[in-house]
């Protein structure tokens, strides 16, 4: 257990945090599948990550893992074996904690001329899996559900597979880009239709390996991705642009504490994944766009300086709709700075929270809720009535990283100790987090 005091003085400095997860998985899965080798730059060094690794590395991809001799910048090759080169393996595929590694790898493997049983820790075999056994289904797959509870083990008998259009009922990109992953085996074309475009990662880093991908948005809002299979994939050079995710912690830890001033470097700020900076902008937050580069995965560096957060004329602010998909990772943290808004924060249409590494809209009211906050769980998100002085308190995880991140940045705004239960589960996204924030937050 952690213990963490309140900062008594303001955070100064610069901080670089570590490449996209989103993106990092991708990188490796489809330089796997790609013909020619693959170099990655900037690659998260988390556990989940590295499970993605694992899992290709046992299907009989061969991924080099170095670092380059003048800066110590960790470099991964990739050698794919093209669309058809991945071998049987010899055991059960472990993807660990991750729900990306899980979701995404079940499309390709869906598609190859062996069976592969595929599982993970306790949480994952929680995690609901008939939101892609559904789609692949309809393509001709064979997915099974060992324990019949339509989550993992799955067994999946690989088969031959055809295109669909499929409607997604929830804006995912799991769930998109699983089924986009199967489209590339499939004879005719694949669509996909979400009620608002979720994260477009796999979209924009197929397209950069050769792919016939592209995307579409109705007047409505709502989105399509359309995949025309038979064009094989190429290796490439990948830079990671630093998470979005991971800065949000900073963010949110200079925008609470006084006089705070701190510039965090390379960020990727990918439309699908910035909701939290047009968010809190909209709350009043003091965020300048630094340095931004629109190339392969748009990314800026982001200076951020204490502000007082407030709603709007009637004292309330919505986060709602089409929003929370670009950043509903990053809700545990926002729901912390609204709890210090000069507000009412209503966060709606949210329900994908309680499926995450925890139920996360538990997990928030009730660490919030022991910190002083008056906070009210919905079916669908939560209501925050910000302002009150938060205290320290003991706060469960519940075995999820961005639950630890976020009540960390809480202690440095509450009154006495407060003590993260299981505080090591951040190495599944942000290994060196402590020591960042630690660092961040010395004197200077």
């Amino acid at each position: 257990m952690l213990t963490l005091n309140r900062l008594s003085h303001p955070l100064r400095g610069e901080i670089s945090v570590p490449g996209d997860k989103s993106i990092s998985h991708r990188s490796i899965m489809f330089s796997a599948l790609a013909n020619g080798s693959s170099e990655i730059t900037g690659f998260l060094e988390g556990a989940d990550c590295l499970a993605t690794i694992d899992c290709f590395q046992k299907l009989g991809v061969q991924i080099d893992h170095s670092y380059r001799p003048v800066n110590g910048v960790p470099t991964i090759t990739v050698h794919g074996k093209g669309l058809h080169g991945l071998t049987a393996p010899n055991a059960p595929l472990y993807t660990g904690n991750s729900g990306t590694t899980t979701r995404l790898i079940a499309g390709v493997l869906a598609a190859q001329p062996f069976s592969c049983d595929l599982t993970g820790d306790t949480s994952i075999e929680t995690r609901p899996m008939k939101r892609i056994i559904k789609p692949l289904t309809a393509m001709g797959g064979d997915i099974t559900s060992v324990m019949e509870n339509d989550c993992c083990p799955l067994h999946i008998n690989g088969q031959k597979l055809h295109g669909i259009v499929y409607h997604d009922p929830v804006a995912s990109a799991q769930v998109k880009s699983c089924i986009l992953l199967a489209g590339l085996y499939a004879s005719g074309d694949t669509v996909v239709y979400e009620p608002a475009l979720s994260r477009n990662h796999t979209e924009i880093m197929l397209r950069a390996y050769g792919a016939d991908i592209h995307n579409s948005i109705d007047v409505s809002g709502g989105a399509a991705a359309i995949l025309h299979p038979g064009t094989p994939l190429q290796g490439l050079r990948i830079n990671v642009p630093g998470d979005i995710s991971s800065a949000a912690y900073f963010i949110a830890a200079a925008l609470m504490v006084p006089d705070s001033e701190v510039l965090i470097h390379n960020v990727g700020i990918n439309k699908t994944r910035a909701g939290i900076l047009c968010v809190l902008k909209q709350m009043g937050a003091d965020i300048t766009v630094l340095n931004e580069d629109n190339s392969f995965e748009p990314r800026a560096d982001l200076l951020v300086r204490y502000s007082h957060l407030h709603g709007g004329a009637n004292g309330k602010f919505e986060i709602v709709g089409k929003t929370i998909p670009t950043l509903i990772d990053e809700l545990p943290v926002i729901a912390v700075l609204a709890a210090t808004a000069d507000c009412e924060t209503i966060i709606r249409d949210a329900a994908e929270l309680k499926v995450k590494e925890s139920n996360r809209i538990t997990a928030i009211c009730e660490n919030l809720r022991k910190m002083g906050c008056d906070i009210e769980p919905t079916d669908d998100g939560m209501v925050i009535h910000g302002g009150n002085p938060l205290h320290g308190a003991e706060i469960d995880t519940h075995l999820d990283h961005r639950i630890a991140m976020s009540f960390a940045v809480a202690s440095m705004v509450a009154e006495g100790s407060t003590r993260i239960k299981d505080e090591k589960c951040v190495d599944i996204s942000y290994p060196g987090f402590f020591r960042d924030l630690q660092n961040l937050t010395k004197l200077n």
